[in-house]
């Protein structure tokens, strides 16, 4: 089986894109809705485009630190950051909202930058001791857990 490198997932949320934008612009919020990351802190808040952030990540036993920086902010249509560790790329993340009948469709999506030469290689052996060898099962979590995440915004935009 070829290697996944990147993934998206969608739902749809009873609130405005403007709405759904604002919530997850503000990368604080990410520690109460990803089954991953447990809280982000946005070093000069808040954030915009080239913003840098410290994330801090839990997966079973191993607690670990990300950092991050925004890449793209389009209100109301696109919110991207890209995160690695001790230097190394690893992974772009972002969320993409549309208009749907008296809604939003979000979508979250994933993109694997551990690619190519010996740093790519070193990020890529960070990866096993989180997600074990098998890049497949990096994808099945990512998978699950982005769907965790887009039920947890969706909550919480309706009750917005």
């Amino acid at each position: 089986m070829d290697r996944q490198w990147s993934l998206e997932e969608s739902t749809v949320v009873d609130a405005p894109p403007a709405v759904v934008y604002r919530l997850v612009s503000d990368l604080r919020n990410m520690g109460r809705w990803s089954p991953e990351c447990r809280s982000v802190w946005v070093l000069r808040p808040p954030a915009r485009t080239g913003s840098r952030f410290v994330g801090l990540n839990r997966r079973g036993p191993f607690l670990w630190p990300t950092l991050g920086r925004v890449t793209r902010m389009s209100p109301d249509s696109e919110f991207v950051f890209d995160v690695g560790v001790f230097g190394l790329p690893i992974a772009r993340w972002g969320y993409r909202f549309e208009p749907e009948g008296s809604g939003t469709r979000i979508t979250e999506f994933w993109e694997d930058l551990r690619t190519g030469g010996a740093r790519g290689r070193v990020a890529e052996l960070l990866g096993t001791v989180f997600a074990g060898s098998n890049p497949a099962r990096r994808i099945a979590l990512n998978r699950a857990g982005m769907r965790t995440t887009l039920a947890r915004i969706a909550q919480t935009a309706a009750g917005s």
